[in-house]
């Protein structure tokens, strides 16, 4: 069972510097090694509080250099704010740097503060996400990187250092929308999906890439890759106490920062879905989804979160998961703890548990 760790560049209370925020995350990642966990992943977002990683490979670089054998995810570079054959280069080199270390995740991005703020016209992101995934892919299997699209006309080129070994085991989109499935099966790229919602309310989604994978290739889908936000505390009242505390606030960054209850979608090219659920949001209130993205977490004690994790097999089979462990203004020694207290008292058992079952015959 993978289990990795999401870090996420938030900061709720202006009080702690954002040089703080920078050095507090880069302490857990490195930590994370340490504590056994499978790979480290890192978000790229850009000019808000909400989240300020402008670049995820970078960071990431520095991470490989201070760790031996963790793997190094993008969770995610933003495809239409980069320049295709730059992500591949840099991709390489990190691979490179690492011996074979780095993960690929790649997302098409939603908030108009950064494409307005990147000069990228949002209308055009699903196109430009669309021309650029091949053209990358590409790039990392082969050494070299071509196109002849209307974003990105790229002559032919050798890019060094080139591939130190396949990347086609290692590649994910975030998904949330259908055409974003769809867009994963046509590119054989596993889903990863940050959970907003219990998991129960999510395996319809979820089985439509199953079928198409199906549908479309010869083999079986890699599992979808779980990001959720986690708080481990012994005592049952504190986890849930902190976490609606800490998901509330990082929840109202979140619906600022991406407008959620903004009409804009409606009109935005690309976007449309995301009309129904500003509807949905404005009908059922920003405190009560709030709520209901805590309850979708993972927080409680070790005996809760092994309970709840066999919960999300039972329903899920297979899957991967990715904790992110410091959001909403959670003080950074709180972080901490909670990671530790996962690492030694909830990932073995977890571990366990889900290889048993997952070596199970059919039907046992």
């Amino acid at each position: 069972m993978h289990i990795g760790v999401n870090f996420g560049f938030g900061r709720f209370d202006t009080s702690v510097s954002e040089h703080d925020v920078v050095k507090n995350e880069t302490h857990l990642a490195v930590l994370s090694e340490e504590l056994g966990y499978d790979s480290v992943w890192a978000v790229e977002h850009h000019f808000t509080d909400y989240s300020f990683c402008p670049d995820n490979l970078l960071w990431l670089a520095y991470v490989g250099a201070k760790t031996e054998r963790i793997k190094l995810g993008t969770g995610a570079v933003i495809l239409p704010w980069n320049d295709p054959l730059r992500v591949a280069e840099k991709l390489l080199l990190l691979d490179n740097l690492t011996d074979g270390r780095a993960i690929f995740g790649m997302g098409r991005g939603v908030a108009r503060i950064e494409f307005e703020g990147l000069r990228i016209p949002v209308s055009e992101s699903r196109e430009r996400m669309d021309e650029m995934v091949p053209m990358i892919i590409q790039a990392l299997e082969t050494g070299f990187i071509e196109g002849d699209g209307p974003f990105y006309p790229q002559p032919r080129m050798q890019l060094k250092p080139g591939p130190v070994r396949t990347f086609s085991d290692r590649m994910y989109t975030v998904a949330g929308s259908e055409d974003s499935i769809i867009a994963a099966v046509k590119n054989r790229v596993s889903v990863m999906s940050f959970i907003l919602r219990p998991v129960d309310k999510l395996v319809e989604t979820f089985a439509v890439y199953d079928r198409l994978w199906r549908e479309t290739w010869d083999d079986e889908p890699a599992p979808i890759c779980l990001n959720v936000n986690m708080y481990c505390h012994r005592d049952p009242e504190v986890a849930k106490a902190r976490m609606y505390e800490y998901i509330g606030n990082f929840w109202k960054q979140n619906v600022d920062h991406y407008e959620f209850l903004g009409k804009h979608f409606a009109t935005q090219k690309g976007y449309e879905r995301y009309a129904e659920k500003a509807d949905a949001l404005r009908e059922k209130g920003v405190e009560q989804a709030g709520r209901d993205y805590a309850d979708a977490a993972l927080a409680g004690t070790p005996e809760q979160l092994v309970e709840k994790l066999s919960w999300i097999q039972d329903i899920m089979g297979q899957y991967e998961l990715v904790v992110a462990p410091a959001f909403g203004g959670m003080p950074h020694d709180q972080a901490e703890e909670s990671l530790r207290l996962f690492a030694t008292e909830v990932a073995p058992k977890a571990r366990i548990a889900y290889d048993a079952r997952a070596a199970a015959p059919a039907g046992v």
